[in-house]
């Protein structure tokens, strides 16, 4: 058979064009409204989002509560998909599932016969093995339901009509909190205790215009079904005045000493506690963590969570559970965010809005069961009078109905004669004959007189709100009596994010910064103090050309400062100076300060405990300019350091100190010449300042030494050319800043320039390094005192073209012992030493002397 083409045509189609942008845009929005509204997001009044009051409605429709047996859940699955929840069947039973578990729902809604899954994240076991009914609490969020007390809607079939909220005796939104995503705006809403939240209700009712401070008398904070510790009392002031917030949640934890033990009883919420265990092991593997020896999980229904967390007996307990805090979920956050339907639109509410719109809500059901418990009296009173006039005229009525040839006949009738309306004619003729020759007047009579005294109290109740809010906060008693309870999570004053400080056991430390600037930390027990004569231990191992030019003994959570020749200063705490062992020369200091310019240097090293404002950083450039900061100004610190002055084009800054404000300073210059001034002439400068002129300087000469006078110590000068000697720093007067300075070391061809100058006592000693990269070290008690006029004696023979390019105090070692700081040995100059033999210098006088 041929088949043609034919032009199918529809006369009355119309067909549209439309802008694809626009359309889609359009169905996005219905699409994100549908979720917002139909799936993800609570209803402020219930705190229950549609799938949650499906279930409850379904199986309060199967008169499946507390006091009947357990029901399949494949039945109540099927149930609420077949009648209101055309979704999923997983969905519809992953959310049954959450409502019977006690440590998701704070009071849990669903009670559940079989495996409804673990707080170890096991999944329940599929809804053909469990069986389910609603819990005893769930009898208040539907009480009165078949009153009408609630609006109701046609299911997605018109076959049947649902509840659009459920009548909720309790603030459930509050009480067990909701957490959804729908499409651009998500809820996070902790749970809270029962009572406390019934008794701010209450509090609201009767003081509308409460703050939130006050309501917050009441209502502590979040009570999470897993309890642990909320930090953070400020975060929930902000949600609960804004509805946005975050709080700290910490697992309880309990460090035992004794059996070297971590015990974990409570956990965040939400928390897998399994996942929490397992990450614990991988921080262990994986050596983030150290001194772990065991994780065991001893967790029982009995007893409850239990995790047992053993550590090396060296180990310090608090320390490792800070790191725990720190990297693991044992500390969580909880971002507040209560966003909820009202009238079908989201909106962020805070503590007041919402139980404002709780109470009204409460209002409405109880003016609604009120106005049906009135029609129904009425109704019932309009009933009995007519039962009323039938009793009086008994025989006559039934007379009648039987003269009648039907009902329709005897209610036209009955109506003619007695007045009756049709309902009570069609009540009168519904009698059987012997229940209305059994009329009793009295018992009629009784019936309305109550009947009357209950409509009167049915309208008084309606026309009087203060009627209305008592029988709330009665109702709400009752609950609060049957179900509140103790509780669980403790509520703590904010405590900061855990600082890495916390993680760093607190300790002694030695700091050592080489020549060549190699930086690392030790333990200050590494070094145990020797009595005279001991062998002493090695402090590092050096190349030749290297030693330790400076150190610090300071405590491990001390601030060091590094300043440069460039006038920058760098601020690390001494822990982050990377451990070394003490025969290990360290790491590089540019791997330590990334930002370290090409040619700079690291000139001076300090420790300073806290940034005071009655201590004073004292610098000295090159160029002789001197600046006294206050230390506080250097407080904070960028990664990549700060301004510690302002330089001149080709100053270098080369020596600083921590001062007083009450010290004398003497600063030496490479010809030879010294300045003794007071600390006070140098008036206080800002940070980023340029300085004022320490010393005047002629032609080329520049700064090679700045010093603080101290008491029972002397000012040693050393040349290029190696002689050198001790002047005491009576020889030199205090004079105005700004000098030329007087003669401190008489210099000639033979003892070449000034290399330097440090304030030393008969315990130092001196560490020299030559341009040939040649060290010597030398105990000062063998150098002479000289007046600063002297040329000095012979310090360190050198041999042709070499001469002295720095050197450095350091503390004395006998012969017989290897250099090493002594832990204890806190001075802020204190240097150790390379294993070098001690030099002891000539009695070779300079030309002159």
């Amino acid at each position: 058979m041929d088949h043609k083409n034919e032009n199918i045509e529809f006369p009355n189609q119309i067909i549209q064009d439309i802008e694809m942008g626009g359309r889609v845009k359009q169905a996005f929005i219905e699409y994100a409204m549908s979720v917002i509204v139909a799936r993800a997001l609570p209803d402020v009044r219930d705190g229950m989002k549609p799938g949650q009051r499906r279930i409850m409605y379904a199986m309060y429709e199967d008169h499946l509560t507390s006091d009947k047996p357990f029901y399949k859940s494949a039945t109540t699955v099927g149930n609420v998909l077949g009648r209101y929840h055309p979704h999923g069947d997983a969905a519809v039973y992953g959310t049954m599932v959450r409502m019977a578990q006690d440590f998701s729902l704070r009071y849990p809604l669903v009670e559940g016969q079989g495996n409804f899954g673990s707080i170890d994240g096991d999944g329940a076991a599929a809804y053909r093995y469990t069986e389910a009914r609603l819990a005893k609490i769930s009898n208040e969020l539907m009480a009165d339901l078949e009153k009408e007390v609630v609006p109701f809607g046609p299911n997605f079939d018109n076959r049947r009509r649902e509840p659009l909220v459920l009548p909720s005796r309790f603030p459930n939104l509050l009480v067990n909190g909701s957490v959804g995503i729908a499409v651009g705006m998500a809820t996070n809403i902790p749970p809270h205790n029962m009572g406390e939240v019934i008794d701010a209700t209450v509090y609201r009712m009767d003081h509308p215009e409460c703050t939130v401070e006050e309501l917050m008398e009441y209502v502590k904070g979040p009570d999470f079904p897993t309890a642990a510790i909320c930090y953070g009392v400020q975060g929930i002031v902000d949600a609960y005045r804004t509805g946005k917030g975050r709080v700290m949640v910490r697992a309880k934890c309990e460090v035992d000493e004794e059996h070297h033990q971590i015990k974990v009883t409570e956990i965040p919420y939400q928390v897998n506690k399994s996942m929490l265990v397992m990450s614990i092991a991988e921080l262990v593997k994986d050596k983030k963590i150290d001194g772990i020896t065991d994780i065991k999980d001893v967790s029982s229904d009995r007893n409850g969570i239990c995790i047992l967390i053993s550590f090396r007996r060296d180990a310090n307990g608090q320390v490792i559970l800070n790191q725990l805090y720190k990297y693991t979920q044992l500390q969580d956050t909880c971002s507040i965010n209560m966003l909820a339907l009202v009238n079908n639109e989201p909106k962020i509410l805070n503590l007041p809005q919402i139980l404002d719109h709780y109470i009204a809500h409460q209002q409405e059901v109880i003016r609604r069961r009120t106005k049906f418990d009135l029609d129904k009296a009425e109704a019932r009173a309009h009933i009995l009078e007519g039962y009323k006039i039938a009793n009086d005229n008994i025989d006559d009525v039934v007379a009648l109905i039987r003269s009648t040839s039907s009902i329709a006949d005897a209610k036209e009738k009955l109506m003619e004669r007695y007045g009756l309306t049709e309902t009570q004619a069609q009540a009168i003729v519904e009698m059987t004959l012997g229940k209305l020759t059994g009329l009793e007047r009295q018992k009629i009579e009784e019936e309305l007189f109550k009947l009357h005294n209950m409509i009167l109290d049915y309208k008084a109740i309606l026309a009087d709100p203060v009627r209305i809010n008592n029988i709330i906060k009665e109702e709400l008693g009752e609950v609060r009596r049957k179900y509140a309870d103790e509780r669980r999570t403790e509520i703590v004053e904010a405590t900061d994010d855990i600082d890495l400080e916390d993680l760093i056991e607190k300790h002694d430390c030695v700091i050592t910064l080489t020549h060549a600037g190699y930086i690392k930390r030790q333990p200050a027990d590494t070094y145990q103090a020797q009595h005279k004569g001991g062998k002493g231990i090695i402090g590092m191992t050096t190349k030749e050309e290297d030693f330790i030019e400076m150190v610090q003994v300071v405590h491990s959570h001390a601030y060091l400062m590094l300043f440069t020749n460039k006038g920058k200063v760098y601020m690390k705490k001494a822990y982050q100076i990377p451990e070394a062992s003490r025969t290990a020369k360290g790491t590089n200091i540019v791997n330590i300060l990334e930002k370290l310019d090409q040619g700079e240097k690291i000139t001076a090293m300090i420790s300073v405990a806290e940034f005071d404002d009655t201590s004073y950083l004292t610098m000295v450039t090159k160029f002789g300019v001197i600046k006294r900061t206050l230390l506080s100004e250097y407080e904070y610190q960028r990664k990549g350091g700060k301004i510690a002055l302002n330089l001149d084009e080709g100053d270098e800054l080369v020596f600083v100190m921590h001062t007083n404000g009450e010290c004398d300073l003497i600063l030496a210059t490479h010809e030879g010449s010294a300045a003794r001034f007071t600390e006070s002439s140098i008036r206080p400068l800002s940070r980023t300042a340029r300085g004022v002129r320490g010393v005047r300087l002629r032609g080329d000469d520049f700064v090679v030494g700045a010093v603080k006078v101290e008491d029972d110590k002397q000012l040693i000068t050393i040349t290029e050319k190696g002689f050198g000697k001790r002047t005491p720093f009576d020889d030199f007067r205090v004079k105005g800043r700004g000098g030329l300075g007087v003669t401190c070391h008489n210099l000639t061809d033979k003892t070449g320039l000034l290399a330097g100058i440090a304030s030393v006592d008969d315990n130092d000693d001196l560490m020299m390094i030559t341009n040939a990269g040649t060290i010597i070290r030398t105990p000062v008690v063998g150098i002479n005192t000289y007046s600063r006029s002297a040329a000095g004696v012979i310090v360190m023979r050198l041999a042709d073209n070499q001469s002295i390019v720095n050197f450095a105090k350091v503390s004395h070692v006998d012969e017989e012992e290897e250099a090493a700081p002594v832990a204890g040995e806190a001075s802020a100059t204190e240097n150790a030493a390379p294993e070098t033999a001690p030099a002891t210098a000539e009695e070779t006088p300079a030309d002159g002397q």
